[in-house]
């Protein structure tokens, strides 16, 4: 379809969210890629013999990514204030791409190559750190980028595009994964106490722990590359360069998205919003920045990455048999009901999404509490893990990037979104680190029920404090913190 005067090009529009949905893929690929290539990774690293690779190292380098996580979100307010926004995204392709090399070949032609030692890992381990702030820094960036580029009309359904894309990055590196191990064996590491660990099927898993994991880690070289090369024919977001003083490459941009008489309507609102660059963080209040936050922590804090990181624990923990299995059946329905929210956020609005979610989530949570370890139980354990997830993933897992990415005004958006961000990250970590501690402590029960209470808050939060945005401008936020 071609620019029309008057209502401006879809396929336009459509093309520059499809290369920035892509920075979502690439966060679900890097953070999902370890599944696969933890277990030759240990192995390769037991090798060594100038340290001992114990579990916690093991914890550590599995989970090092989360450091540069949290890095890249903390930043991404500066570049993407300093530099834009494109050229962020620009930024994190570049370190995606980096990552994806070094973490493939950490020796980078210096160290022996194929020999584990104590330098190598903190070498593979700085480049995992690399990777993580390419996907803290697109974590921040993409749902701002897209926020700002569309329509209102149609913006809470392009953000939620972004959601989708992180699952689907996560389905797609279980597959590749899959294939890239073919008829090689998987290490099969057991526990030895003090820490230590030993290889059971060494010499039928060799090439998964030499090679295996190297090609695993180094996949992602294609979609980051493309990624960083397709970025750079996307424009600019007509909001930052209103901000910088190019009004008429903004309204350029604005005409060919929304038609040239919306386009100037909609600049001079934008003009009327960042008369000054930049205003300081709390200029709306203490309340704007106190929701952007909690959105963040909530989303966390449900407990859906003790489902989407250890669900092949949780389903053999259950008693079945096949749990990789189920595991890919809660992906692909995880991305059914992405599709929900997607299709729906403009009709049912943000807050309805939100609380129905929440309750769902609370349901299926109490659910398994209840019956986690009852055998005659089991199908409907299985079940309520079942919408425990789906309900995060029409509600929590995109509307929560939805609100970030619109909700704050246009002179403090950048840095509040680093600022929120950041915190999703820190609990994050958080619910990652303690979920296996707190149900081996306390049992599964406690864990599930303490998920179940703090997703009743969460609806309890969102009903009370959250305002809804549905149809609103970026521009409508300014006047709407402001009367608060």
């Amino acid at each position: 379809m071609s620019t029309q005067h008057s209502g401006g090009s879809r396929a336009y529009l459509v093309s520059i969210v499809l290369v920035a949905v892509l920075g979502g893929l690439l966060f679900g690929y890097d953070t999902a890629v370890i599944s696969g290539a933890e277990k030759g990774l240990q192995a390769f690293f037991m090798g060594a013999e100038d340290f001992t690779y114990t579990d916690f190292w093991h914890g550590f380098t599995s989970s090092s990514a989360l450091i540069g996580c949290i890095i890249g979100s903390a930043l991404s307010g500066v570049l993407a204030s300093r530099l834009g926004r494109k050229r962020s995204l620009i930024f994190a392709g570049i370190m995606f791409f980096l990552s994806a090399w070094g973490s493939m070949c950490p020796e980078t032609m210096v160290l022996p190559e194929g020999k584990p030692n104590l330098t190598l890992l903190i070498v593979f381990n700085i480049y995992r750190v690399i990777g993580g702030i390419g996907v803290g820094l697109a974590s921040a960036v993409c749902p701002m980028y897209i926020g700002e580029i569309a329509p209102s009309n149609i913006r809470g359904m392009l953000v939620s595009w972004n959601q989708f894309a992180i699952i689907f990055g996560q389905l797609v590196v279980y597959f590749v994964n899959f294939f890239i191990l073919g008829d090689h064996v998987a290490p099969a590491i057991a526990s030895i106490g003090n820490g230590m660990n030993e290889i059971l099927n060494g010499a039928e898993a060799a090439w998964a722990i030499e090679s295996g994991w190297r090609y695993m880690f180094g996949s992602e070289m294609v979609p980051a590359g493309l990624f960083a090369i397709l970025i750079c024919f996307v424009p600019e977001t007509p909001r930052y360069l209103a901000m910088v003083g190019q009004d008429d490459k903004a309204e350029r941009i604005l005409a060919r998205i929304n038609g040239a008489d919306k386009a100037k309507e909609i600049l001079n609102d934008i003009k009327n919003t960042v008369t000054e660059k930049r205003e300081r963080l709390m200029t709306y209040g203490f309340l704007c920045i106190f929701v952007g936050v909690m959105l963040s922590v909530f989303q966390q804090a449900v407990g859906i990455n003790a489902v989407l990181y250890y669900a092949p624990r949780i389903y053999e923990a259950m008693g079945f048999d096949n749990p990789m299995m189920l595991t890919v059946f809660n992906g692909i329905v995880n991305l059914g009901f992405t599709c929900v929210a997607i299709f729906t956020v403009e009709k049912l609005g943000r807050k309805p999404l939100l609380i129905v979610g929440s309750l769902g989530m609370a349901i299926g949570a109490i659910g398994v509490a209840i019956t986690f370890n009852n055998p005659s139980l089991q199908l409907l354990c299985m079940v309520s893990i079942m919408i425990y997830s789906a309900s995060f993933m029409f509600s929590w897992g995109p509307i929560c990037w939805v609100l970030i990415a619109e909700v704050f005004p246009n002179t403090i958006r950048g840095a509040a979104v680093a600022i929120a961000v950041a915190f999703q990250w820190i609990f994050n970590w958080i619910v990652s680190t303690s979920f296996v501690p707190l149900s081996n402590s306390m049992g599964y029960w406690f864990t599930y029920g303490l998920y179940g209470v703090i997703c009743v808050l969460a609806a309890v939060f969102v009903w009370k404090l959250v305002p809804e945005t549905k149809g609103k401008t970026l521009e409508d936020m300014s006047r709407l913190w402001k009367k608060e």
